[in-house]
């Protein structure tokens, strides 16, 4: 059995999806209740409940872990639920961090993820811990503008970064759960180049065959609406990221082709595969 957190987004969706059409047993876990594919079975769980994991390990081989952001929160312990996989039988965690772990390593919220990593690595489990990049999927934040008036608003209009496609993480860790080969690695993972936002808004007019109008926000503007639904802290990381990358955080990772043989989609192939969410 393989336990897949954070099974309804953006990653663990598709996870699920092909662990379920690779023949594996698949738990997937999410805080609400929600539709999974035939043959998995579904739990609801609070990982920042104590124990709150533990109806879903049972029988459990492998573990996904995606950690929700209030885990990483000043006083949470998120260490406890690796030690929690660990105690209740579970031999292998492929642990899902971010690429700022390494690029901006002075946050709080990257110094709880990279703490982490180090219990990970000392748990006595077999472990792989992959790092990805944004996220192509950000762009839907993007889709009520788009179906509404056919306009992206974003800051930063032509600095970019190397989005990687969810499915491709999906993909990643897919081969990380069910290949011992990937036993200690960690991936980096970006997409197959720099795209900036108005390049990005270009893929959604392609893909929905009509003109999209590109709107630049100031970095304030971006702030205002980002902080509806994500701390200010890491919106403001997130800003910094767009506004001036590193060179690190530009720089495109040999990982996706290394662990499937293959380049990463490019944000075209998103978009077009995505289309339907902005008509």
């Amino acid at each position: 059995m393989i336990v897949v957190t954070g099974a309804t987004g953006n990653v663990g969706r598709p996870l699920t999806q092909a662990l379920a059409e690779a023949g594996q047993q698949v738990t997937a876990v999410s805080r609400n209740a929600a539709a999974v594919p035939d043959g998995v079975r579904h739990v609801v769980a609070d990982l920042t409940e104590p124990g709150g994991l533990e109806p879903a390990l049972a029988g459990a081989k492998a573990l996904y872990l995606l950690l929700p952001s209030d885990l990483h929160d000043a006083g949470a312990t998120p260490a406890g639920v690796i030690r929690q996989a660990a105690a209740g039988g579970v031999r292998r965690v492929v642990l899902q961090t971010s690429l700022a772990v390494t690029t901006r390593p002075h946050g709080p919220t990257r110094i709880a993820m990279r703490e982490l990593e180090d219990t990970l690595r000392e748990s006595g489990l077999d472990w792989a811990i992959v790092r990805p990049g944004g996220f192509a999927s950000n762009a839907l934040w993007w889709a009520e503008s788009v179906r509404a008036q056919r306009v992206v608003a974003a800051p930063f209009g032509d600095t970019g970064v190397p989005i990687i496609d969810p499915a491709d993480i999906a993909e990643v860790a897919a081969a990380c759960l069910l290949d011992d080969r990937h036993t200690g690695a960690v991936y980096e993972l970006t997409g197959p180049e720099v795209i900036t936002p108005r390049g990005q808004t270009e893929a959604i007019a392609a893909a929905l065959g009509s003109p999209v109008r590109f709107h630049e926000l100031t970095r304030e503007e971006a702030k205002a609406g980002m902080t509806r639904s994500m701390p200010a802290e890491l919106a403001d990381d997130t800003l910094d990221i767009l506004g001036a990358p590193t060179p690190a955080e530009m720089r495109v990772s040999p990982d996706v082709q290394r662990v499937l043989g293959r380049a990463p989609r490019s944000f075209a192939d998103w978009a077009a595969r995505n289309v339907a969410a902005f008509r």
